[in-house]
């Protein structure tokens, strides 16, 4: 490989200057974008690496750029810190027809004058490059390629040479390359400097010898990047995670859809879903370390949820008529603290399970996968130990959102009147079994824990309306229903 092929772009400003009237109105139109809805003002460049150089044919460039744009209206004074994000960019001559859905734009002018730039995940010759260098761990500018190494120092996978790559199309906050069917290449797009739960969690489980994720077998960090995030200077960014792919998995989401389709039964599946979800929990528990929450934490927990309540109301008017009701959820669980905490127990937890979060194998084993969390989440709070019930009152959630999305209509309830008409007895039925099944796993039903469980609930509930309110508003009425019932039955 040539010298200009395995050091850090020398013109990096220039190319940044090149691409920068395309990407403004490329990036936005993403789906992994988080900052819609606010005009991009400029870029700043973090590290420019030339995987390919621009004159070959294709190159292929990696860049990681701060995103600046303008400041909503709710932010005061004060400049939101720019977001840094990973773009892996193909450059050409002239694109083929095949690549037209990946185009970026033509280059007018700058480094880049004359040539055709594109999201190279799409061109199969640029991922499959990908694959062949996280095959040999090394460094290329600020990236550093690393494999899984077993106890004797060897890796822990093999990596076959040549695998055919795959974009994967229903992403949001990352994008994915499949290879063969065999590994799965997990890119995260919008990335900050620290310890990312989707390589740290997964690494903890698989020393734990936990079969119900798929352990890591090579990933992508930038070093010596410091200027990807205000306080992160020195700590590394996690670009990018390679791990088994399930082949012929149907994700959770998914295959309850078919189910209702069907008017079938899930509950058995419900229960499996407990009992993996408890295994994993308990792998984690003995893999990280756990905490007992005093009277302080515990109020500070209720606190929070408070805190996030009160926001959402502001941001939310459909949710302002429930919030008295609501906070006493938060009340109940503050009261714990008189009582020590009621031994309430904090460990590291997913952080955002629901049913697409799960992957039903062709065996019917259930692995869970994406361990990052909530993106839009400080990734300190991400890493922090939580309560199990976080990751129940996410489930429980998402069999309440399965079962709504069953409706023909979504009629959003009326403030002191009934939700529309709907049975729950689908959704009721699964949340029991997935709590039953993580009794049998656990030895404690999360039921019994009522007030931390319907603490947990709502918070979930007030995020997702805050949400739908944002993104998906003809949805908002599915979490408005569930703080309605959270709002008038203390028994869930």
């Amino acid at each position: 490989m040539s010298e200009a092929a395995t050091r850090p772009s020398a013109n990096a400003g220039a190319l940044l200057a090149s691409l920068d009237p395309l990407l403004r109105g490329w990036l936005p139109r993403q789906r992994w974008f988080a900052g819609k809805g606010r005009p991009v003002t400029g870029f700043g460049l973090v590290a420019a690496t030339e995987l390919l150089p621009p004159g070959a044919e294709p190159g292929l460039l990696h860049l990681l750029i701060r995103v600046h744009q303008a400041q909503p209206s709710t932010a005061g004074d004060h400049e939101l810190p720019a977001d840094c994000y990973q773009l892996l960019i193909g450059v050409r001559t002239e694109l083929p027809p095949r690549l037209a859905p990946a185009l970026i734009g033509h280059v007018t002018g700058g480094a880049l004058a004359g040539r055709t730039v594109y999201e190279a995940l799409h061109d199969p010759r640029l991922a499959a490059l990908l694959l062949e260098r996280l095959r040999v761990p090394g460094r290329l500018g600020v990236l550093r390629f690393a494999r899984a190494e077993g106890p004797s120092g060897g890796p822990t996978a093999d990596i076959p040479s040549g695998l055919a790559p795959r974009a994967l199309g229903a992403e949001q906050s990352n994008s994915s390359l499949v290879y063969g069917d065999s590994f799965i290449l997990k890119l995260f797009r919008r990335v900050v400097p620290g310890v990312n739960p989707d390589l740290e969690l997964p690494l903890a489980l698989a020393r734990q010898e936990c079969r119900r994720v798929p352990p890591p077998a090579a990933w992508i960090t930038a070093e010596g990047a410091g200027g990807a995030g205000a306080g992160g200077a020195g700590e590394p960014l996690v670009l990018g995670v390679l791990q088994p792919y399930v082949a012929g998995a149907t994700d959770g989401w998914e295959l309850a859809l078919q189910v209702l389709a069907k008017g079938a039964d899930f509950s058995e599946e419900a229960r499996a879903l407990g009992r993996a979800t408890a295994e994993v929990h308990a792998a984690l528990a003995a893999a990280l370390p756990t905490v007992t929450l005093g009277r302080a934490q515990v109020e500070l927990l209720a606190c929070r949820m408070t805190e996030r309540l009160e926001a959402a109301a502001r941001a939310v008017p459909a949710l302002r008529p429930y919030a008295p009701a609501l906070r006493t959820a938060y009340e109940a669980l503050a009261d714990l603290a008189s009582e020590g905490g009621a031994g309430l127990t904090a460990q590291r937890v997913h952080g955002d399970l629901h049913l697409g979060q799960c992957l039903r194998a062709p065996s019917g084993e259930w692995t869970l996968i994406d361990f990052e969390g909530e993106p839009a989440r400080p990734l300190a709070e991400r890493r922090m130990p939580q309560p199990p019930a976080r990751d129940i009152a996410g489930m429980l959630r998402s069999f309440d959102y399965a079962s709504r999305s069953a409706q023909p209509t979504l009629d959003a309830p009326r403030a002191g009147a009934a939700p529309p008409p709907w049975s729950s007895q689908w959704a009721d039925t699964c949340r029991a079994a997935y709590c039953a099944g993580y009794a049998d796993a656990d030895g404690h039903d999360p039921r019994k824990s009522p007030v931390l469980l319907r603490a947990h609930e709502t918070d979930k509930a007030v995020y997702e309306a805050v949400y739908e309110a944002r993104h998906r508003p003809d949805w908002l009425p599915v979490p408005l229903a569930a703080l309605d019932r959270l709002a008038t039955d203390a028994s869930l």
